[in-house]
């Protein structure tokens, strides 16, 4: 089992960066991809950007491409999102998630949810 806590949301001018961090207890920690997801009101959770096990791959949603940076310290437990430039767009509930057995891209592919972080970008 995996216990995964967000944290770090707030609110931000367009233009401006957040550092999001995901913290995780259970199971060992280098054993499993973790990803960030988002979901803003009436749109379906949608894939941000995912990292492997030992962190040496990662995957980005188009949307955040270059503008977002997914790392992890597994010697700490940690995930972070760095995000950068951002847009209103960007605004939704940002979740982290365990991936079992890998790092993809999609909901279902992921085991263990947190609660979420509101990020809000202003114009």
């Amino acid at each position: 089992q995996v216990h995964v806590v967000e944290s770090g949301g707030g609110l931000v001018q367009a233009g401006g960066s957040l550092r999001l961090s995901c913290a995780a207890s259970g199971r060992t920690f280098n054993t499993y991809g973790v990803g960030w997801f988002r979901q803003s009101p009436g749109k379906e959770r949608e894939f941000v950007a995912a990292i492997s096990w030992r962190g040496g791959r990662t995957r980005y949603a188009d949307s955040v491409k270059g503008r977002f940076t997914i790392s992890r310290e597994n010697a700490k437990n940690t995930v972070s999102l760095q995000m950068n430039r951002l847009e209103p767009e960007d605004t939704a509930v940002y979740y982290c998630a365990a991936d079992l057995h890998g790092m993809g891209s999609r909901v279902a592919e992921y085991d263990y949810w947190g609660q979420g972080t509101q990020v809000t970008v202003s114009s």
